[in-house]
């Protein structure tokens, strides 16, 4: 039966909710570490799938542990990197306010179907954004 049950412990934690199939394969990157200007420019994250789980048996190294040089079988996850292209560069500037955008450099090497993705509607756009 698929009402409510109000007596019954829940299956699962709330964290993943909502439990429905997502409208698009690719994932979203919202969280990047706070920028240090001492470094030099470099790649700050980059898009991962999670392709399964499986099962690892190690040797634990912990002394005063129970289980210090013994066998411990542990899950781990497997994770799937796509090959990346860089296609722009982005240029910022300090502002009292923080960080804003000074401009954009597009790669002229991408393809027709990176540029189809970036708009919503291909044929009704004017296709200016890599030009």
């Amino acid at each position: 039966m698929s009402h409510c049950k109000f007596e019954h412990p829940r299956h699962g934690h709330l964290g993943f909710l909502p439990r429905k199939r997502s409208r698009q394969i690719r994932g979203r990157a919202r969280a990047f570490p706070k920028d240090d200007a001492t470094q030099k420019p470099h790649l700050t994250s980059f898009m991962v799938f999670k392709a399964g789980m499986t099962h690892i048996v190690r040797d634990v190294d912990r002394p005063g542990s129970k289980v210090n040089k013994k066998e411990v079988v542990e899950p781990v996850t497997i994770l799937e990197a796509p090959p990346m292209v860089v296609v722009g560069i982005v240029g910022y500037r300090q502002t009292p306010v923080g960080l804003k955008t000074m401009g954009t450099v597009w790669a002229h090497h991408t393809s027709v179907e990176f540029r189809r993705r970036y708009y919503k509607n291909w044929k009704q756009s004017a296709q200016l954004a890599f030009s």
